[in-house]
């Protein structure tokens, strides 16, 4: 069997409340009394049992994290580091993979997983409020991105306009003046990619610089593949940027290999700015300027959200809240050095 509280707390000749109240890590043990208990703690190899911890508060200690694409680097770390961020609270994280497809993200937020999880977070892409109005369960749920939804659900985001125009501003200041916009979409869900391109246009027009139709080449997706596509097809018509923002890490990525196929030389010919700050970008033979994210920040402030919510009392008030980003400078747009 393992070792009990009643062991750790005959070890240490103390009562198992004191032990209780050590392992919870309650304020009014004094610093000798903590100190002896953990030392039989560390001496008896005594491992906390979360789980009932858990249920005597009627809680699983499970959290869900629905993101829509685990095959994008940026998903990737930022579930890395919401994991890390509920590790740190005693909670597991379970994850799901939307897609970005409305039903599968309806069926995430209306609860099939309810019974098993304490709250969720959810990345949407396609849910609509309409969706999250008939929600009829009471698991916290804490949304992250850009789209803006008016309800009383805590939100996470960065300011993406605000972003942008820092990477824009960023390439005017070395003095490029024809700078293309890589990963536009047309359709009216996507919000990340308008508010991007919002932010290109709104700092080209306040440097006094055209921001024509014709350089905003848009993509079907947001992969290596569709950037490389969307660079191909802006070269071809005789559109030649002398810098580019794409939407993300990967879009930039992906034009990146069709500028040095095309004989064009990152950045002299043209420079190039992403989003995301994936480790991808770091690695590649041209590092990349990137907007990075403070995914740390987004982890914990979802997580903490999560948390605020199971213990608040009364009806639920949806929270704004804005995590910071800061622009990297690497070798795409300054060269090596």
């Amino acid at each position: 069997m393992g070792v009990s509280l009643k062991d750790v707390a005959e070890h240490a000749g103390v009562s198992i409340k004191t032990v209780s109240n050590v392992v919870n890590n309650y304020q009014h043990v004094t610093p000798a009394m903590r100190t002896k208990v953990q030392a039989a703690i560390d001496e008896l190899g005594y491992v906390p049992n979360l789980t009932a911890r858990h249920l005597r508060k009627g809680r699983t200690g499970i959290l869900a994290l629905a993101v829509p694409e685990l095959g994008n680097p940026y998903f990737a770390e930022l579930a890395g580091a919401i994991v890390d961020a509920a590790a740190e609270h005693d909670y597991t994280v379970l994850l799901d993979h939307t897609r970005g497809e409305r039903a599968r993200e309806v069926l995430v937020s209306q609860g099939f997983r309810a019974r098993v999880i304490d709250g969720l977070i959810l990345s949407p892409i396609e849910l609509e409020a309409d969706d999250l109005r008939s929600r009829d369960h009471d698991a916290p749920l804490v949304l992250l991105g850009e789209r803006e939804y008016d309800l009383p659900f805590d939100h996470i985001a960065i300011d993406n306009v605000a972003a942008a125009r820092l990477a824009v501003r960023h390439l005017i200041g070395l003095g490029r003046t024809r700078i293309a916009y890589l990963g536009a979409r047309t359709d009216r869900s996507n919000r990340p990619a308008h508010l991007r391109l919002r932010g290109w246009r709104e700092e080209l027009t306040a440097a006094g610089l055209p921001a024509p139709d014709t350089l905003v080449a848009p993509t079907s997706g947001w992969d290596r593949g569709d950037g490389a596509e969307a660079m191909a097809r802006l070269l071809e018509s005789g559109q030649r940027p002398d810098a580019v923002f794409a939407y993300n890490d990967l879009v930039a990525i992906g034009a990146m290999r069709v500028l040095s196929e095309r004989g064009l030389r990152v950045p002299w010919d043209v420079a190039v700015v992403g989003f995301d700050d994936i480790a991808e970008g770091q690695f590649g033979a041209v590092t990349l300027t990137t907007i990075s994210p403070d995914k740390q920040s987004i982890a914990r402030l979802a997580v903490e959200s999560v948390l605020h919510r199971l213990q608040a009392e009364g009806p639920p008030v949806g929270r704004e809240l804005t995590a910071e980003f800061r622009l990297l400078e690497r070798e795409s747009t300054l060269g090596r050095r």
